[in-house]
């Protein structure tokens, strides 16, 4: 048996020594390498963090002190090594263990992790939470460098600092995020040196002078005075953070013994730990942005599954094309230009192209100053992302009626990723921002013609919001906010985006049912009258709105409020969609067939309005 097979807890990884642990790391690496070959998953950040889950292990008992992870695409190994060895080949699969820390799903994780920056927060509550109860356990936050770039990182550090409660920070530098680090905090990382040998010395003088404490206080004061007298300081040192570092990430003696410092120094400490993305795979060393997320690869080369092409990928063409006859067009990513399909405009127009890191805040208020100053600025982004900026969307750009473009990339069900990035409430806050019109593109030209419309020809601010993946059977365009795409009499189905692909599949088996069904596609979400839904639902006496989003502010509540100010009675309705919207990962045929969303549920619901046997599959 191998020592992986071994590992179950924090208490089993602190049985091992030196020789087993490096054994342990290969093991790990090649595991994980081998499983997320059939399941995708996030490889380079996982192998780049072997040694440090396992040092921060042998330090903390996971079971009851409280690790948080930030984003939490690193906590791969961290899984394995806490009971989930036997359940990782079901990483990210339907039914299977979640690819992000998830407490309900073990004990071990200590939160939910999904988006960044949040960590030192959280780990800040959670300290506090055991001062005020008197409970004893420590608390850790492990953020990486790309969180850095999100304020939310600062105002964590910052009351941390002033909270004096007794926690520790790993800053995890791998001088990357998703894409490569951007900013001044990237560049201040990699000024940040201190020789590893003084960490190890200053274990060492803290040890021999335990017994007289007096004369380590008295070096301690000494030595704090000199150093901000000659040495220049940073900004974690100005915060009030007790500064170490950096460490080795891949050395896990000298990563074991910084922790153990780190934590025996009870107040706000932060470590800065050196890493590599991609530690240990060669393809995933040479590309990690290319190997961060990924589906299905050939684990000896890393040659990945082709796919096909998607909307994103359609969005950065379609941009750089309008760009070629409008030099007012530029363009934001919040660190997620890969993501986006935004990588070819960076690359043909760089001076019209801005990374702003994960500060998706930061990129709404700047696309608002381009407004208003008359550029014609596009912020493409994770429409679960896009829910930080809410703020900013209402007070920047909506006040003013500034014509900013949102591209709401990851739009409805995203599949493996699960609740924590399915963009499954955007109708619902966009739909609330005074002004804005919601585009809601069914097919790649229909994505073309509705971008040239909100660049050109359309005032205030615009969000084009598309799903993960392509296009399906619907392929053509219309830009009326409602077109009826196949005429009926029994029932009417409402549709928008590429669920019209599952309204037209069930349009065809209620036909093989001898139900007539009228499919409805909307093309604009907000503002709509809903006029001819109305009519085709007074007409044929029943209507069902399908919808991959959360019931909260959907459409089909804005088409029932419609209705009543209209004094248009509907007496057979029924609102398909995501309820709450919290919806676990699996593939998005999965989940939309688990939340009654997918054609056969719809077809189904169809018979029942209709008093019609179901239909068979």
């Amino acid at each position: 048996m191998s020592i992986l097979e071994s590992i179950r807890s924090s208490a089993d990884i602190k049985k091992l020594d030196k020789a087993q642990l490096k054994t342990l790391c290969g093991e790990l690496r090649a595991y994980e390498i081998e499983c997320i070959s059939r399941t995708g998953g996030h490889l380079a950040s996982n192998l780049g963090t072997v040694e440090l889950t396992l040092a921060i292990h042998r330090v903390y008992d996971s079971s009851k002190d409280r690790i948080i992870f930030d984003v939490g695409h690193q906590c791969y190994t961290h899984k394995i090594v806490t009971g989930r060895f036997e359940a990782f080949p079901t990483l990210r699969q339907y039914g299977g263990i979640s690819g992000f820390p998830k407490p309900n799903e073990c004990g071990d994780d200590a939160f939910i992790a999904g988006h960044a920056s949040n960590s030192v927060s959280v780990a800040l509550g959670m300290a506090r939470a055991r001062t005020l109860l008197g409970e004893d356990y420590d608390v850790l936050a492990l953020l990486g460098d790309g969180a850095l770039t999100g304020g939310l990182a600062y105002e964590g550090l910052a009351n941390a600092a002033a909270s004096k409660e007794p926690m520790v920070i790993i800053l995890n530098d791998n001088n990357m995020s998703i894409s490569e680090n951007v900013g001044g905090m990237a560049r201040l990382l990699q000024t940040l040196r201190i020789k590893p040998g003084y960490i190890n010395f200053k274990k060492w003088f803290r040890s021999v002078s335990r017994h007289t404490r007096w004369v380590y206080d008295f070096v301690h004061r000494s030595k704090e005075w000199l150093k901000a007298r000659i040495l220049p300081t940073n900004v974690f040192d100005e915060m009030g953070l007790h500064y170490l570092g950096p460490v080795d990430g891949h050395d896990l003696e000298q990563l074991e013994n910084a922790i153990r410092l780190a934590k025996d120094m009870e107040k706000p400490v932060l470590l800065h730990v050196l890493t590599k993305k991609g530690k240990g795979c060669a393809y995933a060393e040479a590309h990690p942005d290319k190997y961060h997320g990924v589906g299905c690869y050939d684990p000896e080369s890393g040659e990945l599954a082709p796919v096909g092409v998607s909307f994103s990928d359609k969005v950065g063409e379609y941009l750089c094309r309008f760009a070629q006859n409008d030099a007012r067009i530029a363009v934001i990513t919040a660190a997620m230009a890969g993501g986006t399909g935004t990588e070819c405009f960076a690359a043909q127009y760089p001076n019209r192209f801005f990374d702003t890191g994960i500060a998706e805040g930061n990129a709404v208020a700047m696309a608002a100053g381009m407004a208003k100053q008359g550029l014609v600025p596009v912020f493409a982004v994770y429409s679960s992302f896009l829910q930080r900026s809410y703020d900013m969307l209402i007070h920047d750009v909506s006040l003013l009626g500034l014509h900013v473009i949102l591209c709401v990339d990851r739009a409805g069900l995203v599949g493996s990723d699960g609740e924590t990035h399915h963009g499954v409430f955007d109708i619902s806050y966009l739909g609330s921002v005074p002004g804005m019109t919601v585009f809601c593109p069914a097919s790649f030209q229909e994505l073309h013609d509705m971008l040239d419309f909100a660049l050109h020809s359309v005032a205030g601010p615009v969000a084009v919001r598309y799903p993960r993946g392509g296009e399906g059977r619907y392929t053509d365009s219309s830009l009326s906010a409602e077109t009826v795409l196949r005429s009926g009499d029994d029932v009417t189905i409402v549709c928008y985006g590429t669920m019209v692909n599952e309204a037209l599949d069930a349009a065809d088996r209620l036909e093989q049912a001898g139900v007539s069904a009228e499919v409805v596609k909307i093309a604009v979400a907000f503002p709509n009258s809903f006029d001819t839904v109305l009519a085709s639902a007074r007409r044929t006496g029943r209507l069902i709105v399908a919808e991959e989003v959360c019931r909260a502010g959907c459409v089909g509540s804005a088409i029932l409020i419609r209705a009543a100010e209209k004094g248009c009675a509907l007496s057979q309705v029924r609102l398909l969609n995501l309820g709450g919207g919290i919806v676990p990962h699996g593939t998005v045929a999965q989940l939309r067939r688990d939340c009654g969303i997918d054609a056969a549920s719809i077809a189904h619901t169809a018979e029942e309005l209709c008093g019609r046997e179901t239909v068979k599959e």
